[in-house]
């Protein structure tokens, strides 16, 4: 059941959003070649704990998952799309980094992600990733009141496959309150006038997952990362928004 939220509990959602977004800022300016995605894990981690948050990840576990998850923050290098778990081993110049983060705060979540190159960057992870920011944001642009689902669905994917991008398959966002993922399933593609209608209250994340292959994922043996099936590089976008009679709210940005 999809729960609406009060004005008031998108604020605090939104309190919970801004240590997000603080934490992901110190992740990316941390990022660089040499830098082992454990470092940014412990970085993460410590800028959590002064925050007086919670890790929303370290401790999940989903029925899916052999176990529960052991870090603070999903890391995902190269073709790893999402779930990746930090590694010790130093971020290659020209890495293609995806971070995923969520914390509670008082109660509340908010979830974010974003994607960069460590180092020199090439024009194609860098066009990927641009594309990947362009449709959140037309994502964003489309959850306003008396929207359906499927136009949120309909401009992401319109924006990604324009471009001629792969989209994870079987992935997209959902619901954010209390627990870090409610109802409603947020889909990457759909049809415009399809869905639930969108109301003032709904708190949503969305996060489109593109690549510059297929569609197509297998699992790491370690039962979470999610890489590409072809071996293609991969770039995730993510912001918790809230639907407002003012249009939709951002809430993980400072």
């Amino acid at each position: 059941m999809t729960v609406l939220k009060t004005p008031s509990e998108i604020d605090a959602i939104d309190a919970a959003g801004t240590v997000v977004a603080s934490v992901l800022a110190a992740v990316r300016a941390a990022a660089a070649p040499g830098v082992r995605p454990s470092d940014l894990d412990d970085l993460a981690s410590d800028l959590i704990a002064q925050a007086g948050a919670v890790s929303s990840f370290r401790g999940y576990h989903p029925q899916w998952a052999p176990g529960p998850y052991p870090a603070v923050l999903c890391v995902s290098v190269d073709d790893a799309v999402v779930h990746g778990i930090p590694s010790t081993d130093p971020l290659a110049d020209g890495a293609l980094l995806s971070v995923d983060f969520a914390v509670h705060l008082d109660g509340w979540c908010a979830d974010a992600a974003f994607s960069t190159v460590v180092g020199t960057p090439s024009p194609g992870d860098q066009a990927l990733i641009d594309t990947a920011e362009r449709a959140l944001a037309a994502g964003i642009a489309a959850a306003v009141p008396g929207a359906r689902m499927g136009d949120v669905a309909h401009a992401i994917g319109s924006v990604a496959r324009g471009a001629r991008y792969g989209m994870l398959a079987d992935h997209g966002g959902h619901g954010v309150g209390r627990a870090m993922h409610e109802s409603p399933p947020v889909p990457n593609e759909g049809k415009a006038g399809k869905g639930p209608r969108l109301k003032p209250g709904l708190v949503i994340a969305i996060e489109p997952m593109l690549t510059h292959g297929t569609d197509r994922y297998r699992h790491d043996p370690d039962g979470w990362t999610l890489r590409t099936a072809d071996g293609s590089r991969a770039a995730h976008a993510e912001h918790t928004i809230a639907v407002t009679d003012a249009g939709p709210r951002v809430l993980t940005t400072r």
